[in-house]
């Protein structure tokens, strides 16, 4: 026996299935399926007339035996396409209703900032007023100055 217990599998024979077996096994399978289609039909009759539509899946295990109601357990029924209304009101996931709630805030955010509303456009439009002033203030300095050398140049050439 290797160290550690571990068995490995490797090197061993590899186990087939002979083809009578699987035929008979399928042969068995089918019997079984026809038995109970048989007494589906010969017992069932007059219940499949009141309710074609209402076929329950077959139960596995102790689902037969033991009634469960749970809430969260909710079988699929397939629509048929006739039944599908294409144009009724798709119902929106959470995530989907408040991405739009956000996108229409911002909308309206954006509308009321361009209208100078809030109080950060407020103060963008006084921070540019202020910029303005200060830009104008340096544009008149500089003329002075430029004024200023021009009378020099000319009192120097004389």
């Amino acid at each position: 026996m290797p160290r550690g217990g571990k068995k490995n599998h490797k090197g061993r024979g590899k186990q087939f299935s002979n083809p009578e077996e699987i035929d008979r096994q399928m042969k068995a399978q089918r019997e079984m399926e026809a038995n109970e289609g048989a007494e589906r039909g010969s017992s069932s009759e007059s219940e499949e007339e009141s309710s074609s539509d209402d076929e329950q899946p077959k139960r596995k295990g102790v689902e037969g035996l033991i009634e469960i109601e749970n809430p969260n357990r909710v079988s699929q029924k397939s629509k048929k396409v006739v039944e599908v209304d294409v144009d009724a009101p798709k119902e929106l996931s959470r995530r989907e209703r408040e991405e739009i709630e956000k996108q229409k805030a911002k909308e309206r955010y954006m509308k009321l900032h361009l209208e100078g509303k809030t109080d950060q456009a407020r103060a963008d439009l006084a921070r540019l007023a202020i910029i303005k002033k200060q830009r104008e203030d340096a544009a008149k300095k500089r003329e002075d100055l430029r004024k200023e050398k021009e009378a020099e140049e000319a009192k120097s050439k004389r």
